[in-house]
């Protein structure tokens, strides 16, 4: 079976993004929601099974030696030791209900994977709670992309650098206001 590139991309994208990198599938997906919102919505189903292998890797990494794998977590970008004890109350007092709350609010997905890991969440359960929060936020985002752009009487380069703008404009003050 052969993968369209926009989908490889998207699965690569989210797996990444559930790993070591700090830039969110969701700006792919809404660019691929300039060519249509049912690809993109497609691309979100990509991008979340990326996600979901990338996020079971750091709960593993996180079960095995979280020190270790949160002092990497706290040299990404955005993230610090404040972030790391939110989350880890988040996860006490929410339980994996919290992996829904930490797509929007700027907390990333693999810190809760490994924080999860960490603290002996079982696995199967922790697989299982973050298809539907990852997918959330990336149709969304991919509805709302795909929606706006129908309504743009643009060319798609036009609407494509608008919304590579629009990304550089949300991750500036993102970057300069997350605390080190």
């Amino acid at each position: 079976m052969r993968i369209e590139r926009d989908y490889l991309t998207a699965l690569l994208w989210g797996f990444a993004e559930a790993t070591l990198f700090f830039i969110v599938p969701d700006v792919w997906l809404t660019l691929m929601a300039l060519k249509g919102t049912g690809r993109a919505i497609i691309g979100s189903l990509y991008a979340a099974l990326g996600a979901l292998i990338g996020g079971c890797v750091m709960y593993l990494w996180g079960q095995m030696s979280p020190d270790t794998a949160l002092a990497v977590m706290d040299m990404i970008p955005a993230v610090s030791q404040s972030l790391i004890r939110r989350v880890q109350g988040e996860l006490s007092s929410m339980g994996l209900l919290a992996l829904f709350v930490g797509p929007f609010s700027g907390a990333p997905y693999k810190l809760y994977a490994v924080l999860s890991g960490a603290m002996g969440v079982p696995l199967p359960l922790f697989a299982l709670i973050s298809i539907p929060a990852r997918l959330a936020r990336f149709i969304l985002l991919s509805m709302a992309a795909g929606t706006i752009s129908r309504r743009v009487p643009l060319d798609s380069r036009q609407k494509s650098l608008i919304t590579l703008l629009l990304w550089t404009l949300f991750y500036i003050p993102f970057f300069a206001l997350m605390p080190d």
